[in-house]
């Protein structure tokens, strides 16, 4: 296991949960609503105690455990959305407006990479994979072009799978300590996803890269094989 060259390290700025609420206007179980704490909460390997995902099998589970969005990217989707006529009633006046269990400033997805190993409060986490904004962000936004948004800017957020078990609570450091695919920042993992989207030589890259998810890594193959991208609209729009 490499060691990064320069070590990065953020304090964390909030760290929230939530409970499985109805949601939408279907009312569909979902945890994306999440509130600030203070407690010292602990992290284990689905998630942070107290928090709830209405729907596991896309939005939960060890390579889902926790979900990282950078507060560096709210201004920017403030004046997006005052120049879409969408201001979102005052969601992104604070940290959890994309269902984010971690909040912080001076880490994005062009900072992270691939199995970029941190430590967290006491627990130690790795990046797994970077998220797919779903449909659920068009009603959480009152912006019926959210979901598409976020996937084109490419400022989607990221996810942990835990190693080792610990706690966190709010002003505890993230620190990188390990980083094995230097490589494989989110920002080019995201523009080979929904932007150079038939790049063959990167994708088999992609789909051998050992500390990625196995369902990104599964999507990889699958266009190798299909030699066309998959469908993606009823993700981002419910449909």
């Amino acid at each position: 296991m490499s060691q990064p060259s320069s070590m990065l390290r953020v304090p964390v700025a909030a760290v929230l949960t939530g409970a499985v609420r109805p949601f939408g206007p279907k009312g569909v179980p979902s945890g994306i609503a999440k509130a600030t704490t203070r407690a010292r909460l602990r992290v284990t390997a689905t998630g942070l105690e107290g928090d709830g995902q209405g729907d596991p099998r896309h939005h939960g589970g060890p390579e889902k455990a926790l979900h990282h969005y950078a507060f560096d990217h709210y201004p920017a989707w403030r004046l997006a959305l005052r120049e879409q006529g969408a201001p979102a009633d005052g969601v992104l006046d604070s940290p959890g407006a994309f269902g984010e269990n971690l909040s912080t400033t001076g880490l994005t997805e062009a900072d992270v990479c691939i199995g970029d190993q941190f430590r967290l409060g006491t627990a130690l986490v790795e990046v797994s994979q970077a998220r797919q904004p779903c449909w659920k962000l068009n009603h959480r936004f009152g912006y019926a072009g959210m979901s598409r948004a976020v996937q084109q800017s490419l400022r989607t957020g990221w996810y942990y799978r835990v190693l080792e078990t610990g706690d966190v609570a709010v002003g505890d450091m993230l620190e990188l300590v390990a980083r094995p695919c230097p490589g494989w920042s989110l920002h080019r993992l995201l523009q080979l996803l929904y932007v150079d989207r038939l790049d063959y030589a990167a994708l088999e890259a992609m789909a051998a890269l050992a500390p990625l998810a196995e369902n990104w890594r599964k999507l990889a193959r699958q266009r190798l094989e299909r030699r066309e991208v998959e469908a993606m609209e009823r993700r981002l729009s419910g449909e």
